[in-house]
């Protein structure tokens, strides 16, 4: 039997990254959006099924617990994303709102809603995995980050707590936390200006792209049964830290 995989944020950046190297392994994919011309292109490839569905409207997540029906072997909870860079004193709050209803909220009321389809698929596969992206951001502070931070400390936080609930089940609690990763994270962050978002990878040799992310969720997915990936740090190696970042060439020293 192909084993089931549901991914929010299945459109573009990681997510649509993420389907596609699942369903190349021979999985069953369900890709969850709120783009349905771009679910439609990715269902058009082949590459999953496709629902519509804002992961933070509670109407639209029941209706994709019932579309998903009883069995889910793995949950990878990818929506989210950053909005604005501005220091806590000029922030806006609508958009601390927005950053903490998708990476927090929508990531909670997915897990809970298809926790029990997941459970299920546990006694086929023996094991059944509920994946975050969420951020080194989510671990380290920095400057304009506020909003952002806050919002992905929490989720780790989620994640965190639920290991601890699942305790004595078969299911696994996996965190991805990426670095520098170049999608059109930082174009949304910026509000679609370009020359700010394209400054955040200037000069940087490498920068982690959609496909090393998901190589990483796919891998964790489909580790033996009894082998957790707890959390995974992935930075390119230009990326010492959230700010230390080299720009230029990388070269041993002499």
């Amino acid at each position: 039997m192909a084993y089931r995989v549901v991914v929010t944020g299945a459109s573009s950046g990681i997510g649509e990254a993420t389907a596609r190297l699942f369903a190349a392994h021979g999985w069953e994919v369900i890709g969850v959006a709120r783009r349905a011309d771009r679910l439609a292109a990715l269902e058009a490839e082949g590459v999953l099924t496709p629902i519509v569905a804002d992961v933070t409207d509670a109407a639209d997540v029941a209706r994709l617990r019932a579309e998903v029906g009883d069995t889910l072997h793995a949950l990878v909870n990818n929506a989210g994303g950053a909005v604005g860079a501005e220091s806590i004193e000029d922030g806006d709050p609508e958009d601390w709102r927005v950053m903490f209803e998708t990476n927090v909220l929508g990531t909670q009321r997915v897990i809970a809603a298809l926790l029990p389809a997941l459970r299920t698929g546990s006694r086929d596969r023996g094991v059944a995995d509920i994946l975050a992206v969420t951020s080194i951001a989510g671990h380290v502070v920095y400057p304009g980050g506020g909003g952002y931070n806050a919002a992905k400390h929490a989720e780790h936080a989620l994640m965190a707590v639920l290991r601890l609930e699942l305790g004595g089940e078969p299911l696994r609690v996996i965190e991805i936390a990426p670095g520098m990763v170049k999608t059109d994270f930082s174009l949304v962050r910026y509000r679609g200006d370009a020359a700010a978002a394209d400054a955040v990878y200037a000069d940087v040799v490498n920068p982690l792209v959609a496909e090393d992310i998901a190589e990483a969720i796919v891998h964790a997915a489909e580790l033996p049964a009894h082998v957790n990936l707890d959390l995974v740090t992935i930075k390119p190696v230009a990326q010492s830290a959230v700010r230390t970042i080299h720009r230029g060439p990388l070269t041993p020293r002499s």
